[in-house]
């Protein structure tokens, strides 16, 4: 190497885009472990430029986080349960139309379970969503899947929402199709909507939180009591209601649109979900099949 050439890069100063590159790589790093590892590179680009008033490019977060070998938590595949046939059900009047124009709507419910280490017993969360915010109305987390867990569910939301009347979606659970449970609903005038059979993405909002609160907490962590989980999962859905931003709502949290929707005298403020690609895709094989039948 040339006497010259050594000393010109040991006097060398560092560009003003290395020095961004340095400032944004340990912004990244430091939002990779405060985040529990859950960003992917767009998230990562929102949430930086959000909280730093940043114009960050998610090409170049993408790039540096690659050099970093930094990656957002990668789901595990679901496990497929047997279907039942529940005696007294509601037609689905949701039909999959997850949009809603202002607060209490629509709203959307389910339970999932947890597995506690070194126990036989599982912990059930159940859960009420409100499809304009994906806000979480109300939760109640207890030891056994029963009547009680989603009545307190629903008791809890309609206490915080007095006077709401939306249409509560849920699957066909035999909690939600009770006689009890549908003479609430009824005393209350909400109108009862639910999945058909074998149908999960008919109640694709809920089923859809359950992935991320799984992905982003639960499969990150070992939990080997009930109070230790429950905790997990309470911190963690403050966190989602509080804290997690999202892009489909220009970077604000879900309480902060339903606050913002709540507490103005004006007409809310839209926000309207994007086309899936693959569901129209779908949606038009249907339509050419029952075609071709038709001709046949």
């Amino acid at each position: 190497m040339p006497r010259c050439s050594y000393y010109k890069w040991l006097n060398r100063k560092e560009t003003k885009e290395e020095l961004e590159n340095n400032e944004l790589a340990h912004l990244i790093l430091e939002y990779d472990e405060r985040f529990n590892h859950i960003l992917g590179y767009r998230r990562m680009t929102r949430w930086i430029n959000k909280i730093n008033f940043k114009h960050y490019n998610r090409k170049r977060v993408r790039r540096i986080m690659k050099l970093l070998g930094i990656k957002s938590v990668i789901r595990k595949q679901r496990k497929k349960y047997e279907k039942s046939t529940p005696v007294i059900t509601a037609e689905n009047l949701l039909a999959r139309d997850f949009y809603a124009s202002k607060p209490n709507e629509k709203w959307a419910t389910d339970v999932t379970e947890f597995k506690i280490i070194g126990s036989k017993h599982k912990l059930y969360l159940s859960a009420i969503i409100d499809l304009y915010d994906r806000s979480i109305v109300s939760y109640v987390i207890g030891t056994r899947n029963d009547n009680d867990l989603v009545f307190r569910t629903y008791e809890l939301a309609i206490q915080n929402n007095p006077g709401a009347t939306p249409i509560l979606h849920s699957d066909r659970g035999f909690q939600y199709t009770s006689r009890v449970f549908q003479s609430m609903l009824k005393e209350a005038n909400i109108t009862q909507s639910m999945s058909r059979v074998g149908r999960c993405i008919d109640n694709g909002p809920t089923e859809g939180f359950w992935g991320i609160l799984k992905s982003e907490m639960y499969y990150l962590n070992k939990f080997h009591s009930y109070s230790e989980l429950k905790e997990a999962i309470e911190n963690y859905i403050n966190f989602y209601n509080n804290e997690r931003l999202q892009e489909r709502f220009n970077d604000m949290t879900p309480m902060e649109v339903r606050a913002l929707a709540l507490n103005t005298a004006s007409e809310p403020i839209q926000y309207p979900i994007k086309e899936n690609k693959r569901i129209q895709k779908y949606y038009l094989s249907l339509d050419n099949k029952q075609q071709s039948y038709a001709m046949a």
